[in-house]
């Protein structure tokens, strides 16, 4: 039985990815991170251990991969799953790109609906949280977009639907951009810094959590706030939860880049059919500015969701899963 999409178990997540997303990009978090390396690393063996088990349980909750990788690329090992779907094989495959420290689990309320009807392929984000490995400094979104066209090479993918959350959809983007033979389709689901600016409210809602010295208290209530929920719809415990705050806890991401806006003829130039999904409610990704802006793409399916926020595919995941299976299948028909 699904979870009904504001039920109070996955709000915690809700709250966390759109935290994350925000402190990821705003300068005060760059600045904080300056000094760091230039790979993504865990600070401590025993915080890579705290790590891997939060992961394992989040894990445990999507359904059974057919296959695990570890792919070899330029900048570093690729930790990718597979939900290999015998039954069409002739279809180009789906390949998920999670939101800044989410992870692969994150896709845990939708891929029940995509396994079965097409290949699958999630990916964990090289350089940032998860159990891919980063070797080499990513210089710019250039050699993010790199990886993941190694990657798919890696998995002999010739054309495939590309999906991305957050900051996975900036990648996802630059990804169209550079390969754009690369993919059957594009999906956007709330692309942070890619088709439009944070809201500059959110960032500064965002600086007292991001601040070591602030009472927890304090940094609570900016989660809060910037989730949209009350203190008592919190379950610290939710497995996801639990997997986000350990990364945050235990791993540098480096000088992990952050998504680049589009420019109006990169939109109007991208020759895929591109589906984007923007929340109605503290929109990370732009709002309506993003949504007009998206409208630049020749081959556009745009939508605004309402009653969502930037955690949009977790809140409404049937309905959203559904259209996306209809749009893969109206460009690409699973035979």
């Amino acid at each position: 039985m699904r979870t009904e999409p504001h039920a109070p178990r996955r709000r915690w997540p809700v709250v966390l990815l759109a935290t994350v997303a925000t402190l990821s990009t705003s300068g005060l978090v760059l600045l904080l991170a300056a000094s760091g390396p230039g790979v993504g690393h865990f600070r401590s063996p025993e915080g890579r251990a705290a790590y891997e088990e939060a992961y394992a349980a989040a894990l445990a909750s999507l359904p059974e991969p057919t296959a695990t990788h570890d792919l070899e690329t330029t900048f570093g090992t690729v930790r990718a799953y597979a939900w290999v779907d015998d039954e069409h094989p002739d279809a180009a495959p789906v390949v998920l790109l999670p939101g800044r420290s989410a992870s692969v689990p994150m896709w845990g309320d939708n891929l029940p609906d995509y396994v079965g009807h097409r290949t699958v392929y999630a990916f964990d984000t090289l350089g940032d949280t998860g159990l891919s490995t980063q070797t080499l400094p990513l210089a710019g979104v250039g050699d993010s977009a790199r990886w993941v066209d190694e990657a798919m090479a890696a998995l002999d993918i010739e054309r495939a639907h590309l999906v991305g959350h957050s900051q996975g959809g900036g990648l996802a983007a630059a990804v169209a951009v550079r390969y754009p033979e690369r993919l059957a389709s594009l999906t956007l689901l709330e692309p942070v810094l890619t088709l439009g600016m944070m809201p500059l409210s959110t960032i500064l809602v965002s600086i007292p959590a991001s601040l070591p010295f602030v009472p927890e208290a304090w940094r609570e209530a900016a989660l809060h706030r910037i989730g949209g929920v009350e203190a008592e719809e919190v379950d610290p415990d939710d497995p996801l939860a639990r997997l986000i705050a350990a990364g945050s806890r235990h791993f540098s991401s480096g000088s992990l880049p952050n998504p680049v806006q589009l420019t109006d003829d990169e939109l109007r130039a991208l020759p895929m059919p591109v589906y984007v999904a923007i929340a109605s409610d503290s929109s990370l990704a732009g709002g309506e500015g993003a949504a007009e802006r998206a409208g630049l793409i020749p081959d556009a399916t745009v939508k605004i969701w309402p009653d969502t926020t930037h955690s949009l595919p977790m809140q409404v995941a049937p309905a959203l899963d559904a259209e996306l299976l209809s749009f893969w299948d109206t460009h690409d028909p699973a035979r």
